[in-house]
C-alpha cells in the first residue's frame, strides 16, 4: 500500500490545490475578493442563523380550514352535477364533515348514488383504484357523502408539502440568501433566515394565502336581500379589501383560479395608479376568455384570500387571457402582491405559532466561540499526535490540516449552510480522523514488535488497520444518513458536515498519510520505524 503510484499522487496534489482554492474565499476582504478575475471561485461559507443572526418563525398549517373548504366545494360539486342530470333534491348540506342530501324522487337515488359515486371526488393516493369519497345509502332517499380517513392525512401532508414549496419560492424572490425551511411534526414548518432581522418583513408575505380568484357577481342579491340574511345557495357575501366599501355577493364557484396564472408583474392602469398585470397561460387562458365571453354585460369579482380587491363589468371578451387588477395600490403594495401571485397560493392558511430575532451581535460571538473551539479541539489534537508518534505523528498533523481545507472547500463550493452544531461536527470529525492514524500507527507498532521489516510493517499496518477503519466510518455514515434525512435545523447542520468529513477524514487519514510516509520511506530508508 505505501507504493508511491503516480494517481495517489496527483490525487493528493489536486485535493490540497482544491482546499486552498475553495477555502480561500473565506478568509479574503470582500473587496480584495470582488477584484479576482470571474474564474476565481467566489463562493463563502453561508453562516446559519446561530453564527449570522436572522428571523425564525415557526407556522401550524390551517389543515382544518382546508378539511372545511373542501367540504364546502363537495356541496357545491353535489349541487352542480344533481342538477345537470335533472335530478332533484333537497336539504343538501354539511354538518360534522358529512355532507347530506335528500333526493326527492325515490326511482333517481340509484342513478343519483351511481352519478355521485363518478364525479365526486378523486383517486385516492396510494390506492389502487380506490377513492377519497365514502358515498353511502341512508334509505327514504337521504346520501351522505364524506372523505375517508386516509384522505385527509393525504390532503394535510400535501398541503404542508406544497406550503413548504411556495413559502420557498416567496423567500428566494425576496433576495434572502439559503433559507432554511423543513417541516416541523405533522403540520408544522421551521422558516429560519440568516441575515434576515425583520421578521415583520418575512411574515407580510410568507403568512399571506395569495388565494386568487374569479367569481361572479350575483346581482340579483339586493344590499336588503344581504341585511336579511337571504343569500340564495351557491351564494356568498364577501368583504372588500379597501375600507368604506360595502359587501357584494358572488358565487361560491370561482370562475378561474389563480393556479391558472403564469406572470404576474407590478403595472400602472390608464390613468397612471399602481396595478398589477396577470397572464394566465395555456387551459387558464381558455377558461378566462371562455367565461369573460359568456358573461359579457355582467359583472365578476377579483377576489384575493376572499375579500375582493375590485368588481368590474365586462365590456368585451377577453380572449388573451391577461389583463390588469385595479384597486387602492401604491408601487410598493402592487409589487408585493405579484410576487404572492407569481409564487403561487399557499393550499391552506398559515398560523403564525412562535417568533424569534437572533441579533448579528449573538451570532457573531457564536462565531467567536465556535472558532476558539475549534482552534482549542484542532490544537490539542495536533500536540498529542505529534507528541505520541513524532514525524508520523507530524504527518497526521497535515492530514488533519488538508482535512480542515477539504471540508471547509466543499461547504463553500455546494454553499452549505453551516451552523453552530456543524462546528461541533467539524471537531468530531478531526477526532475520528486522528483515530484513524492511533489504529494505523499502533498496528504499526505491533508488526514491528513481532520482527517485520520498516516497510513492511507501515505496509501490514496501513492494510490491517483499513478494516477496522472502514467499519467505523461505515457506521458514522449510517447514522449522519439518519440524521440528515430525519433531523431538521442545528440537527441536519451537524450530520452534513460529519458526513462531509467522514469521507474526507478516509482520504487524507489513509492517503495522504500514505504518500508523505512514502516519500520518507524513499528519502531515508530507514532501518526501524520512528515510532517503534
Amino acid at each position: 500500500m505505501l507504493t508511491l503510484s503516480r494517481w495517489k499522487v496527483t490525487a493528493v496534489i489536486l485535493s490540497v490545490i482544491f482546499g486552498i482554492v475553495f477555502t480561500l474565499p473565506n478568509l479574503l476582504p470582500q473587496k480584495t475578493l470582488d477584484a479576482l478575475p470571474g474564474w476565481v471561485p467566489h463562493q463563502k461559507l453561508n453562516l446559519g442563523l446561530d453564527l449570522q443572526g436572522g428571523s425564525y418563525l415557526l407556522y401550524e398549517v390551517d389543515t382544518d380550514a382546508l378539511r372545511a373548504e373542501r367540504l364546502t366545494n363537495m356541496v357545491e360539486d353535489v349541487r352542480t352535477t344533481l342538477r345537470n342530470d335533472q335530478i332533484e333534491f333537497g336539504e343538501l348540506g354539511e354538518a360534522g364533515g358529512i355532507v347530506r342530501v335528500r333526493i326527492t324522487d325515490p326511482g333517481k337515488v340509484d342513478q343519483a348514488v351511481s352519478l355521485l359515486r363518478r364525479s365526486i371526488g378523486g383517486p385516492l393516493a396510494g390506492a389502487i383504484g380506490g377513492r377519497d369519497t365514502n358515498i353511502s345509502n341512508r334509505g327514504d332517499g337521504r346520501l351522505e357523502l364524506s372523505f375517508v380517513p386516509e384522505a385527509a392525512k393525504a390532503d394535510a401532508a400535501k398541503a404542508v408539502d406544497q406550503s413548504i414549496e411556495t413559502i420557498r419560492r416567496r423567500v428566494d424572490a425576496m433576495g434572502t440568501k439559503e433559507p432554511t425551511i423543513t417541516r416541523q411534526g405533522v403540520n408544522r414548518i421551521v422558516i429560519q433566515a440568516a441575515g434576515e432581522s425583520d421578521p415583520a418583513r418575512l411574515q407580510a408575505v410568507i403568512g399571506q394565502t395569495a388565494k386568487l380568484t374569479f367569481q361572479m357577481v350575483d346581482e340579483t342579491v339586493t344590499p336588503e336581500d344581504m341585511a336579511a340574511g337571504r343569500i340564495p345557495p351557491g351564494v356568498m357575501v364577501i368583504p372588500s379589501a379597501e375600507a368604506g366599501r360595502p359587501p357584494i355577493p358572488v358565487a361560491k364557484r370561482a370562475l378561474v383560479t389563480g393556479e391558472d396564472l403564469v406572470d404576474a408583474n407590478q403595472t400602472f392602469d390608464q390613468n397612471g395608479a399602481a396595478a398589477v398585470g396577470f397572464r394566465f397561460g395555456g387551459s387558464g387562458a381558455r377558461k378566462f376568455g371562455d367565461a369573460t365571453t359568456r358573461n359579457v354585460g355582467k359583472r365578476f369579482a377579483i377576489v384575493l384570500d376572499n375579500k375582493y380587491i375590485s368588481d368590474p363589468r365586462i365590456n368585451q371578451p377577453l380572449p388573451g387571457g391577461s389583463g390588469i387588477i385595479t384597486g387602492n395600490f401604491t408601487p410598493e403594495s402592487a409589487a408585493e402582491l405579484a410576487l404572492l401571485l407569481r409564487s403561487g397560493a399557499l393550499p391552506a392558511k398559515l398560523n403564525l405559532e412562535e417568533q424569534r430575532t437572533v441579533g448579528a451581535e449573538l451570532g457573531a460571538d457564536a462565531v467567536r466561540a465556535g472558532t476558539i473551539s475549534l482552534a482549542i479541539g484542532a490544537a490539542a489534537m495536533f500536540v498529542f499526535i505529534i507528541l505520541a508518534y513524532g514525524l508520523f505523528g507530524t504527518f497526521a498533523a497535515i492530514a488533519l490540516f488538508v482535512n480542515v481545507l477539504l471540508i471547509v472547500g466543499i461547504m463553500s463550493m455546494t454553499q452549505a449552510t453551516l451552523t453552530f452544531p456543524g462546528i461541533a461536527g467539524l471537531i468530531l470529525t478531526l477526532a475520528v480522523a486522528v483515530d484513524a492514524n492511533v489504529l494505523i500507527y499502533e498496528r504499526m507498532r505491533d508488526e514491528a514488535a513481532a520482527g517485520r521489516s520498516p516497510m513492511s510493517a507501515a505496509d501490514t499496518g496501513y492494510r490491517r488497520a483499513l478494516v477496522s477503519i472502514m467499519d467505523a466510518n461505515i457506521t458514522s455514515v449510517i447514522s449522519a444518513l439518519i440524521m440528515f434525512s430525519m433531523g431538521a435545523g442545528p440537527v441536519k447542520g451537524f450530520a452534513w458536515t460529519l458526513l462531509i468529513g467522514v469521507f474526507t477524514s478516509l482520504f487524507t487519514a489513509i492517503l495522504i498519510t500514505q504518500v508523505l510516509i512514502g516519500w520518507w520511506f524513499k528519502a531515508a530508508k530507514p532501518k526501524k520505524l520512528p515510532i517503534a
